[in-house]
């Protein structure tokens, strides 16, 4: 049996009033419930990702990097700002460089008319430059659909959702990484 796959649970807004923590610590639960995966949740209001390129990383910067470089895949939490995706987010995509390649990136989008999606269809080309692979499937909430409890009005429909995105992510988080072992086990025997 393969040991759980590690999952780092990025929360991409940064701005005062958020409602990002809300969407993460709902889907937090879901993951939960698996046996199959290893959930880190990584708040970027945490990270002190500076506002402009610098070599020189804050140590809170340097830990997020090095939280994100030991996970098998990717869930990004974020919100849509203006059709597309906060700043921090970016800056922290830019800041972690390497860490993404060749592993899967999945979504859970919030905010407006269109549940964020816009902002995960433009986050999707900035993987695809940095050679991760982005699951099709996306837990998306309009309009912020959610009980004073911090649980979703349409528990079913947003856990079914949540199910079939963990369930290819986990799928492609397992392949990439036997392919990366195998890689890396192939330079060190040349």
């Amino acid at each position: 049996m393969t040991s759980p796959l590690r999952i780092a649970l990025i929360v991409a807004s940064t701005r005062d009033g958020r409602f990002g923590p809300t969407v993460a610590r709902w889907f937090e639960t879901v993951a939960a419930a698996r046996t199959d995966i290893e959930l880190t949740v990584l708040d970027l209001a945490d990270a002190d990702i500076p506002a402009h390129w610098t070599r020189d990383l804050a140590p809170r910067t340097r830990a997020f990097v090095q939280h994100l470089s030991q996970a098998d895949a990717y869930v990004l939490c974020t919100p849509e700002y203006n059709h597309s995706f906060p700043a921090s987010l970016k800056q922290a995509i830019d800041i972690a460089g390497p860490v993404w390649t060749r592993k899967p990136v999945g979504f859970v989008s919030y905010g407006g008319l269109s549940g964020g999606l816009r902002a995960v269809e433009q986050l999707r080309l900035v993987f695809a430059e940095l050679h991760a692979t982005t699951i099709r499937e996306t837990v998306s909430f309009h309009r912020f659909p959610f009980d004073e409890a911090g649980r979703p009005h349409d528990t079913d429909a947003a856990g079914q959702a949540a199910t079939t995105m963990l369930d290819d992510l986990l799928w492609w988080a397992n392949a990439l990484r036997t392919a990366r072992q195998h890689e890396d086990a192939s330079s060190k025997a040349s």
